[in-house]
């Protein structure tokens, strides 16, 4: 790509993960918005990002004696934050609410600007206190700052953009400010609404049609969400209520999934949806030098000892393993990595389904797992499945280990060291996943569903293992595919993957070298962004 004539891009996103010292990421959204922002960087694109900056950040959660999960906040206070000397003022509830611009280039990303109310000029300082704390409302409210605010600040900071890429629904009411702009040039709504269309475009995460955002519009309404267009005309965008992803796909003239299997099921989530953009597949791809260890690169380039690097490395997890818990694991033994938001479709505890099954082998010692992941604050279905692992942690002491309070170190510490990737949920609703290309490319074997991105990588048996076949709920009710799921896992796990890494390390070290030269490049952030670029950004 020539970058001197790219487009320029405004990428606004509610979270971005970029480092574990800036509390401003929740999981995978985040994380891959901050490995967007850090690759655009890298090749020098005309890129930058929107957000807001999160007082308190996403809940740091913990366990009690009694292995129940709560959660903490901190006000963070970070010095590495330039001020840009700008402010902008968005309504909210009819009350003028100032928000402050900072800029953020610390981590070898390309600039974000974000946004924060907690200044002395505003009396409700909270609207952005809390990544995902609050619902209603106050979700409203920072929707309105990101997205109206956002526009606004890219204005005073006198950045010129041709593409406004929305990644989630969270950012749709950026356009309500980009069409009102245009009306208020002359513009009908409609000729608006056209022009703004032209110039956005738009990714969908939530393969699940509850899972994505709505709001009552008299609610919008209220809160200042209308920005000046009529309810008629809010309808028209979004829906009633309203639906953020109804108005992203109606918004942009073009959007896009983050797998070619979550485009196939994004189509059909929305097929009924008139208006709507076109949904393309592209694949998410991850930021190497933030996830990849350096000696793993270096044996793999230099035909070297790939199994002593990946030992070095598994080693320094273990040992991070117990200065975090007291738990000493083996390095000799299979060691499984799982870390996920603790949600019921991601099925962290499907492994101890049938314990009869795999007690022996936790007991043995045969076989090691490590879990790690947090549930939403609000999520008491998530907590439980936290406090399950945490059970099982004392039941299987030495076996079975959960790191709490998930974070970017944590994830970096798993994906590297670990032996065995361990990917479950109920296909088809895993968007990408891309823990699992981390894995991949630190020769840290994937075991899988085939779900979200896998599907295009796995050469089962030669570059990890899948199981399942493919079943997935369009095929069997929950209940069956959990059952169906469980018994592949099982035969797999013990079958092939044990029997491999105990009776055949020869040929799990060429596993371990093709998974690295099968994912390098196909699933790296770069290959990501020149397909954004000529798919979505380039007209």
């Amino acid at each position: 790509m020539d970058v001197n004539n790219l487009p320029r891009v405004a990428y606004f996103c509610m979270e971005y993960g970029l480092n574990s010292d800036f509390k401003a990421y929740a999981g995978g959204l985040g994380i891959l918005a901050g490995d967007h922002l850090k690759g655009a960087k890298d090749l020098n694109l005309p890129l930058v990002g929107i957000g807001l900056k999160w007082k308190q950040g996403y809940t740091d959660q913990f366990i009690d004696d009694n292995g129940e999960v709560y959660d903490t906040y901190h006000n963070y206070h970070y010095n590495f934050l330039k001020d840009t000397g700008v402010k902008v003022t968005v309504k909210v509830r009819k009350v003028d609410v100032v928000c402050k611009v900072w800029k953020l280039d610390e981590f070898g990303n390309n600039p974000i600007y974000l946004l924060d109310t907690d200044i002395p000029e505003n009396g409700d300082a909270w609207i952005t206190g809390q990544l995902y704390g609050w619902f209603g409302e106050e979700r409203i409210a920072q929707e309105i700052v990101l997205g109206i605010g956002g526009v606004k600040a890219l204005r005073a900071l006198e950045i010129s953009v041709d593409v406004y890429h929305f990644n989630e629904g969270h950012a749709v009411l950026a356009a309500t400010e980009l069409i009102k702009e245009e009306m208020q040039s002359g513009r009908s709504f409609e000729l608006a609404w056209e022009k703004v269309r032209s110039k956005v475009v738009f990714t969908t995460h939530t393969p699940i049609v509850e899972g994505n955002e709505s709001h009552d519009l008299y609610k919008l309404e209220y809160m200042g969400a209308f920005n000046g267009l009529t309810k008629s005309q809010m309808v028209r965008l979004g829906d009633e209520p309203f639906n953020m992803t109804i108005a992203g796909l109606r918004l942009s003239r073009k959007a896009n999934a983050v797998a070619k299997l979550h485009a196939e099921t994004a189509n059909k989530m929305w097929k009924t949806v008139a208006g709507r953009s076109e949904i393309i597949g592209i694949t998410n791809g991850i930021h190497k030098p933030t996830w990849v260890d350096a000696r793993i690169t270096k044996a793999f380039d230099n035909d070297g000892d790939l199994w002593g690097a990946h030992l070095a490395v598994k080693k320094e997890l273990i040992e991070f393993i117990k200065e975090r818990t007291g738990i000493l694991l083996d390095a000799q033994k299979l060691l499984i990595g799982f870390s996920r938001r603790a949600a019921p479709y991601k099925r962290s505890d499907l492994i101890f389904t049938s314990e009869e099954i795999i007690a022996p082998l936790l007991k043995s010692g045969k076989i090691q797992i490590v879990f790690s992941g947090k549930a939403h604050p609000l999520d008491d279905t998530g907590k439980e499945i936290v406090a399950k692992l945490v059970r099982m942690m004392k039941k299987y002491p030495g076996s079975v280990v959960f790191l709490e309070n998930y974070d970017m170190n944590i994830g970096r510490e798993l994906t590297r060291g670990s032996d065995i990737w361990l990917n479950n949920p109920r296909r088809p609703l895993e968007a990408s996943g891309t823990s699992g290309m981390k894995a991949a490319m630190n020769g840290v074997l994937n075991c899988s569903i085939l779900d979200g991105w896998w599907p295009e990588a796995c050469i089962d048996g030669v570059n990890g293992w899948q199981f399942g076949d493919g079943v997935s709920l369009n095929d069997l009710s929950e209940a069956e595919l959990d059952k169906h799921d469980t018994l592949a896992l099982y035969d797999t796990l013990i079958n092939r993957v044990m029997d491999t890494y105990y009776n055949n390390r020869e040929k799990w070290v060429e596993m371990m070298k093709e998974s690295i030269r099968t994912t390098s490049q196909e699933f790296s952030v770069e290959r990501m962004l020149d397909e954004y670029y000529n798919k979505m950004y380039i007209k």
